[in-house]
């Protein structure tokens, strides 16, 4: 029930305002997660599940705080297959980027990879592991476009994401596409 979830969520908020944190840079990480609890062990449907939020104090992503970052294009792993669960935050999602992760940063010095997807003969531009991507480009016919990956079931959406492209489609300054 998506009502009785929020008002959890808020009560929840209310209850952990405390660890809020105020410094510039910080937040407070809600994860909302479903687990399942059919006591039975196999590949199926459950038949009982369990939902909970945690809710944790964080600071700065990266080390380096708000500071560009160093990607890796990476064209040999793929974060998420066609057809997969790519568009939804699972954990299966996680374990095939650590390897690569770990990669970039000790032999290119990279805080993150970016992900490729070969269709044919061309190879798209995924997602990075921990953020969508976006790419300011000039055209060559003059002006602006904010280009990121469409929603084709590999990427995951977000209110960030979201955000992102309606604001720039309300300021109308340039095109933005998916």
């Amino acid at each position: 029930n998506e009502k009785e979830m929020l008002e959890c969520l808020k009560a929840l908020l209310r209850e952990d305002q405390v660890w809020v944190p105020k410094e510039e840079g910080y937040s407070l990480y809600i994860r909302p997660t479903v687990i399942a609890t059919t006591p039975c062990l196999g590949v199926a449907a459950p038949k009982q599940a369990l939902f909970y939020i945690v809710t944790c104090p964080v600071g700065p992503y990266f080390r380096e705080g708000l500071k560009p970052v160093k990607l890796f294009v990476d064209e040999e792993h793929v974060r998420a297959w066609p057809g997969g669960v790519g568009h939804v935050k699972v954990g299966g999602n996680y374990a095939p980027t650590i390897a690569p992760m770990k990669q970039a940063a000790e032999r290119h010095g990279c805080q993150q990879v970016l992900y490729t997807l070969k269709r044919g003969d061309k190879c798209l531009l995924s997602e990075a592991g921990a953020m969508n991507i976006f790419f300011f480009l000039e055209k060559p016919a003059g002006g602006f476009e904010l280009a990121t990956a469409s929603l084709d079931g590999t990427i995951l959406p977000g209110v960030t994401r979201d955000s992102i492209i309606a604001l720039c489609r309300e300021w109308g300054e340039f095109e933005v596409s998916e």
